[in-house]
Formats: C-alpha cells, sequence, structure tokens
C-alpha cells in the first residue's frame, strides 16, 4: 500500500469523521424532538410502518454492494469501456427494482399493515397515509444508491460526505417544519422525509452526470455477460441482505406483537443510538471499500491484509472511542436527551451497543470476501446464523422471556458470525487467521479490558451529576484513547501518528 493510498485513506476518513459527528450530533436532536412531537405511541407506529417498508431494502442494499464491488473493480483494472457498461446494467436493474418493489410493498405490504399490524383504531387513516409516503421515499433513496456507489468507487468521499451534510440538514429543517405547521404529525412527517428523499436523489443524480463520465443517458452500453456476472454476485448478496433486513426489521414487528408500542419505541431509540455511532466505524469502512477491491483486482495482495488488518482495528475502535462512555453514562444521557425515557430503552441501547462493537470489527472482512465475487458460501452461512437471531428470538418471546432477550441472542449469534465470517475470508482470499487474531482480535481485546476496568471504576468513584458525567465521559475517551495508541496501534502505526501529529503542530507554532 502505498502512501499516497495511506494519504487518501486518511483525508476520506477525516471527512468521513467529521461527516459523522455533524450527523450524529443533528440526529441525535432530531430523534428527540420528533419522538416528543409525536409522542411515544406515535413514534412507535412510525417505527413499526417504516419497519414493513424497511423488509423491502434488501433489495437497494443488495445491490449497492454490487454497484460498487463492480465499480471498483473496473478501477482498479482503469477499464474506461466496462464503466459505461456496468453503469448502463446496473440503472435498469435498478429501474426494474423499484416497478418490483412499488408493486410488492402496496399489495402483499398494505395488506399485511391493514391485517396484521396492532395499529390504534384513531390512528389507522394516518398509518395507510404514512405507509404510501414511506414506500415512496424508499424508493427515492434507492435510485439514488447507483450514483452514490459511484461517487464512493471514485473515491470522492468529500462529495459523498458534503452531499450527507446537506441531507441531514434538511432533515433537521423536517423537524422545525414539524414543530411549526399545523397538521397531523405522523402524516406531515412522512411527507416531509419524503421530499428530503427526492432532493437527496436529484443531488446525487446532477453531481454524478457532471463529474464522471461514464454516467450518462444519452446512450445505453447493454452486456449480457456483465448482465449475467452482475446477477450472480447479487443473487448470493440478495439472499444476505434479505435475512439482515428479516432480522433486524422482523424482530421490531416480533416485538410489536408480543408487546406494547412502548417497547417497540425502546428498541427504535437504542437502534438509532447503536446504528449512529456505529457509523463512526461504517463510514471508515466506505473509504476501506474501494482500496480493498482495487488491491484485490490488481492482485496487491500485501497490501490488501494490510488494509484488513488496520481496518479492523480501526473500524472498532473509531466506535469504542465513543460507545464505551456512552455505555456507562446512558442513564444520564437519556435523561438529558429525551424528555421521556420509553422504559427498557437504557438496557436496549447498551445491549444494542455491544451487538454493533461486535459487528464493526467485522466490516473489512465483509469487504474483503466481496472482492472475489464468490459469495455462495459466504452468503448462505451467514444468512442461515441471520435468521437463527429471528428464529430463536420468536421461540423465546413465545415462551414468555422478557423483551431484552431477542439482544442478548442477536450478540451471541453476531460472536459466532465474527469467527465464521474470518474463516471464510482466509479461503477466499489467503488471510492468515493466525495472523488476523495476533495483529488485530488481541489488541483489541486488551484495550477492551484496559479501558473499561479503569474507566468503569473511575465512574463509581464520582457522585452522580452533570458535571460527574461530563468528566467520566472526558475521562473515558481519554483512556480509551491512550489505550488504542499504546496497545492497539504497532510500532510503524504509531511513528505514523507521531510524524503526524508533529507536522501539525509545527504548522500551528508561530514563525520567528
Amino acid at each position: 500500500m502505498t502512501n499516497s493510498n495511506n494519504k487518501r485513506i486518511a483525508k476520506n476518513t477525516l471527512m468521513l469523521y467529521f461527516r459523522q459527528v455533524l450527523i450524529l450530533l443533528v440526529s441525535l436532536y432530531t430523534i428527540r424532538i420528533v419522538l416528543d412531537v409525536l409522542g411515544v405511541e406515535d413514534y412507535g407506529i412510525y417505527n413499526v410502518v417504516g419497519g414493513v417498508v424497511m423488509l423491502f431494502s434488501f433489495l437497494s442494499g443488495t445491490m449497492a454492494s454490487a454497484s460498487q464491488r463492480f465499480f471498483s473493480f473496473a478501477l482498479g483494472e482503469n477499464n474506461t469501456e466496462k464503466l459505461y457498461k456496468i453503469f448502463s446494467v446496473n440503472l435498469i436493474i435498478y429501474l426494474t427494482i423499484a416497478i418490483v418493489a412499488l408493486v410488492l410493498l402496496e399489495s402483499i405490504g398494505m395488506w399485511y399493515v391493514k391485517e396484521q399490524l396492532k395499529i390504534p383504531a384513531a390512528r389507522y387513516d394516518a398509518v395507510i397515509f404514512l405507509f404510501h409516503f414511506s414506500i415512496f421515499s424508499f424508493l427515492a433513496t434507492m435510485l439514488a444508491t447507483p450514483f452514490m456507489a459511484m461517487i464512493i468507487a471514485h473515491e470522492d468521499m468529500h462529495i459523498y460526505a458534503y452531499v450527507s451534510i446537506i441531507e441531514v440538514l434538511m432533515k433537521l429543517a423536517v423537524v422545525y417544519l414539524l414543530m411549526s405547521i399545523s397538521y397531523d404529525k405522523l402524516e406531515l412527517y412522512g411527507v416531509l422525509l419524503f421530499a428530503v428523499s427526492i432532493l437527496n436523489l436529484l443531488l446525487y443524480v446532477i453531481i454524478c452526470l457532471t463529474k464522471y463520465q461514464e454516467c450518462q443517458f444519452r446512450k445505453y452500453y447493454w452486456d449480457n455477460a456483465l448482465f449475467k456476472q452482475i446477477l450472480g454476485f447479487t443473487g448470493w448478496t440478495l439472499f444476505g441482505q434479505v435475512t439482515t433486513v428479516t432480522r433486524n426489521q422482523a424482530v421490531t414487528i416480533l416485538l410489536n406483537q408480543s408487546f406494547s408500542p412502548i417497547v417497540v419505541a425502546a428498541r427504535a431509540v437504542a437502534i438509532n443510538i447503536s446504528t449512529r455511532i456505529n457509523m463512526f466505524s461504517a463510514n471508515f469502512n466506505v473509504g476501506l471499500y474501494p482500496p480493498i477491491i482495487k488491491s484485490y483486482s490488481s492482485g496487491d495482495n500485501k497490501g490488501l491484509f494490510r488494509l484488513i488488518f488496520n481496518g479492523s482495528k480501526m473500524t472498532f475502535f473509531l466506535m469504542w472511542v465513543f460507545a464505551l462512555p456512552i455505555f456507562i453514562e446512558m442513564e444520564m444521557i437519556l435523561g438529558l436527551w429525551l424528555k421521556e425515557v420509553p422504559e427498557y430503552a437504557i438496557l436496549f441501547t447498551r445491549l444494542s451497543l455491544v451487538e454493533s462493537l461486535i459487528l464493526s470489527i467485522s466490516l473489512p472482512l465483509a469487504t474483503a470476501a466481496r472482492a472475489p465475487g464468490k459469495m455462495k458460501v459466504y452468503e448462505l452461512t451467514l444468512g442461515i446464523m441471520q435468521l437463527l437471531i429471528f428464529g430463536i428470538a420468536w421461540i423465546v418471546l413465545n415462551l414468555g422471556y422478557p423483551a431484552y432477550s431477542v439482544f442478548v441472542i442477536a450478540i451471541v449469534v453476531n460472536l459466532l458470525m465474527f469467527a465464521v465470517r474470518l474463516i471464510i475470508v482466509s479461503n477466499l482470499v489467503g488471510l492468515s487467521v493466525i495472523l488476523y487474531l495476533q495483529q488485530v482480535a488481541l489488541p483489541v481485546l486488551l484495550v477492551i479490558v484496559l479501558s473499561a476496568s479503569v474507566s468503569y471504576y473511575f465512574h463509581l468513584l464520582l457522585e452522580r451529576g452533570i458535571f460527574s458525567s461530563i468528566l467520566s465521559t472526558a475521562f473515558c475517551m481519554t483512556i480509551s484513547t491512550a489505550a488504542m495508541y499504546l496497545i492497539g496501534l504497532n510500532k510503524e502505526w504509531r511513528l505514523k501518528v507521531n510524524s503526524f501529529v508533529r507536522t501539525k503542530v509545527v504548522k500551528l507554532l508561530p514563525t520567528a
């Protein structure tokens, strides 16, 4: 991996990190206001209805993975003609999927909402209205995916970051309008989010048509062989996405069937927080996706393995530095953040953070698994394990176990999935499991034990209060950062960090 690659990845990481800090702050604020404006019951209803629509997100999720892989692979090969064909084939596939999704959601999805969901009678009309606009928002988001994938494949993360910032600012405007306009809040929220999705789609399309020559509508480049290759890749990826969405969204619907909307609202709060925190590591992995695919396509195995090793540690560390203080100070944070904290929200959020931490370290492995394009064993094995989470959750809830048991099940199965994912990736790209455990798993485990134990002990010494929580949070982040530097990074990376810091300090010092 060359110095230029290192600099580009570092620059992209900083851009995505800044993007995510802003998105996190705005998102936490908007969730608080939306929960307050809608109320706990309507907020739970919104997440259940949105869950039905998101059951179909496997369609866009599958194609997003395929688009990024094939765009990045062609760029690694420096094959411009192939890029034209990939864009044309992807565009036709996306349009076809959008039509299929619209038909299925307006038929089977509508039947399920009307006949199966537990909806208060007074909110029935609002729920149907919301469902229609949730479908439209989903379709607009899906059609924006190939254009977003093109930007990521070209490693123009600053553009991706700017568009994301614009999107989150539009959602902030939605919150203001939601508070200002006198109308059914649930229906209004659905319409405003749809408007944001449309504007976001137009923004991506305009940027890609202007900047990348392969993104054009003047001429279609069709290739049957490429079409079959993309379908072969997406076939098994589709299975993986279906199981992931089923596991996430169907569990929410399952809780709706077994408990009250308040429990669903507590799960929604937990998933929202863990998802926002997980995006710090997920966005770093977005920056890793193109170089990992390009390293494989160009035959640079040494660079590929270094990207996987360093990427796995960094994706975890970028989440851990925020997750640890939030986990320890969860009660105070939710109390300050939400005017009304749903019952079980504190416990649910802590468990959800644990699951997300396990997933974060696996992200570069999942990217590496997609590089060869041989997805059958990977997706089939992990997909079945994803379905196990839902299946076991259904059984234990029917046996009368508490709602938090679904999170415990997910944590245990995700630990098993991490081990299985590592073995499969080893077989696909020749990655050494022993080296991975030595260079990644062991340092990460040591960082967890040291920073968590010291931070929790310090937390116990303090009295409860806002100032104590601020002090505890600062201490957690400091200890975590120190542990990552001293234990998590090897000698080579510590030297790079030292050099980077010295360079920045010299620039800040006044010249004589």
